[in-house]
């Protein structure tokens, strides 16, 4: 199976829904703590999720499962952690934490298509990465191939 990820910076609407359509995703789970900042233009919560059913047929969920919480964020932002001690915080978090949405949807027939949202431009220092690096190790049976769209 495989496990999109993809994140709107530095991305026109019409490159993010057109890449979307491209990689065939059928469910896009915004793994951001804050889904509706200002700066997040056309994929702001409710908006994205309307665009998204109307231009691409792509059911939308907001997944706080798999964000950071608020002090593991902040600390990187304001640089009190580094990248490597943000991610070892991370990766502890989401081993604590029940994944049973993100589970029991990639068990359905569909599940190939599933892509994890975030804000950065890249995946190398995005908490998208570790998430989808996370599904795989944590469900090996399934095979996971990650792709950053």
């Amino acid at each position: 199976m495989r496990v999109y990820t993809i994140g709107f910076t530095r991305k026109s609407a019409k490159q993010f829904f057109e890449l979307l359509k491209l990689h065939k995703i059928n469910r896009l789970f915004d793994i951001r703590l804050n889904n509706s900042s200002q700066l997040a233009g056309f994929t702001k919560g409710d908006d994205l999720k309307f665009f998204l059913k109307e231009i691409c047929d792509i059911e939308y969920t907001h997944l706080l499962e798999l964000t950071p919480t608020r002090e593991i964020l902040d600390g990187y932002k304001k640089k009190a952690l580094d990248w490597e001690e943000y991610e070892k915080l991370y990766m502890d978090l989401l081993e604590s934490r029940s994944l049973n949405t993100v589970s029991d949807n990639m068990t359905d027939a569909e599940a190939d298509r599933i892509c994890l949202l975030c804000s950065e431009a890249t995946p190398e220092r995005c908490h998208r990465r570790l998430a989808a690096e996370f599904l795989k190790k944590k469900h090996p049976e399934k095979q996971i191939e990650i792709i950053h769209i």
